[in-house]
């Protein structure tokens, strides 16, 4: 792309994060973005908050100060953080069993399955076989098939990524304790009172605000539709009919609280600022500082079995895991990634809270060299 064709970087950046401005500007030049936005907050403030490109694969429609796009599994950190201020609140406790709150998920040998093992992937319940293709779109469906799912092995012997199923295991959860939808929690308790523009399940005026995501052949989805080396991830998605393209209004409007958290750079950062101070940020506090720090304690690190990536896994959070999944220098951040290169990113050490949020997805199981490049700039920053 030619340095005329290349579309402008609007938004603030603190002078001392202009590598961050020059990186992102260069993931235009360089890599093929289409639509993005990045921000960064330093102890709390923002000192990034940049935008750039289109909405949409014609380049007709400039990316605003808020368009949103689908972040992807940045929900599930999302989704897990719902749980673990319920915990907080003393109305779940991470080591009883599920089915004490949702008693029908006590089928077929899973009355004894901690909260816990499935935030923590090892629940080995990452399948809903018995639901149908486009139960995806169904909370009731989903939660449904996987009550009465066996577990592909004997709870808590194996480490596989719930891809699909963690989400709707946090919100059959929430939805039991508080009679509340996940997507609902998140607005009503999170979003809110942070002044967060993120949602799970969106309304029609947030559906218009929406970027068009452009899939990509050999991202993780991708594959589990085309590879037969994949055929254990398309078991875990099966419910997704093959010509969903992540725009479709079925997909924007339901809670899928795995996979489709639709929202803005800004928004994640601004939580991932809060995960790093503890749980607080402008004289709100979400958790407490105890209840965050037991929510990222390490429950195991090495390869999933679903994927063969090498991961290093909290409640709900991925911890910082090169090179599978970076998050700068120190060994403490933790956040989330997403398909396709969607980040959150929380460093208690630098107090750094860090969230790219593109419309192009990554062609690759990888984070891709455009987050990449965003990450290193920030923590060279930092």
């Amino acid at each position: 792309m030619s340095a005329g064709d290349l579309p402008a970087i609007e938004g603030d950046c603190d002078p001392r994060f202009a590598r961050v401005h020059a990186a992102f500007a260069e993931n235009f030049a360089r890599d093929g973005e289409l639509g993005a936005a990045v921000a960064v907050t330093l102890h709390g403030r923002p000192v990034v908050d940049l935008w750039g490109g289109w909405r949409d694969a014609a380049r007709t429609q400039p990316w605003q100060r808020d368009t949103i796009v689908c972040m992807m599994s940045v929900a599930k950190a999302v989704s897990a953080f719902a749980v673990h201020m319920l915990a907080d609140r003393g109305l779940i406790e991470l080591d009883a069993p599920i089915a004490q709150y949702w008693p029908e998920f006590a089928q077929a040998g899973k009355a004894r399955i901690p909260v816990r093992w499935a935030l923590s992937h090892m629940a080995c319940v990452p399948v809903a076989d018995n639901a149908p293709v486009g139960a995806i779109y169904d909370s009731t469906a989903m939660e449904d098939a996987l009550a009465a799912q066996t577990p592909l092995w004997e709870p808590g012997t194996e480490r596989c990524y719930h891809s699909a199923t963690l989400g709707f295991i946090c919100g059959a959860i929430v939805r039991r304790v508080t009679g509340l939808s996940l997507g609902a929690f998140l607005r009503q308790e999170i979003a809110r009172p942070l002044g967060l523009d993120y949602h799970i399940g969106l309304g029609p005026d947030e559906a218009e605000r929406c970027a068009e995501m452009i899939r990509a052949k050999g991202s993780l989805l991708d594959l589990a539709q085309t590879d037969p080396k994949y055929a254990f991830l398309a078991r875990m998605w099966r419910q997704l009919p093959p010509d969903e393209d992540y725009n479709s209004p079925a997909w924007r409007a339901a809670e899928i609280p795995s996979a489709n958290g639709h929202g803005n750079a800004r928004a994640i950062a601004r939580l991932c600022g809060l995960w790093a101070l503890g749980g607080t940020l402008d004289g709100v506090r979400l958790i407490s500082e105890g209840a965050m720090a037991q929510a990222v304690e390490e429950q195991w690190s090495g390869q999933s079995a679903a994927s063969g990536l090498r991961f290093r896994v909290a409640m709900g959070f991925f911890l910082n895991c090169p090179p599978d999944r970076p998050m700068g220098p120190n060994p403490r951040a933790f956040g989330h990634s997403g398909a396709g290169g969607a980040q959150a990113i929380a460093d208690p050490v630098s107090g750094i809270g860090f969230a790219y949020s593109p419309n192009r997805m990554h062609g690759g199981i990888d984070i891709g060299p455009r987050a990449q490049r965003l990450i290193e700039a920030t923590f060279a920053c930092a």
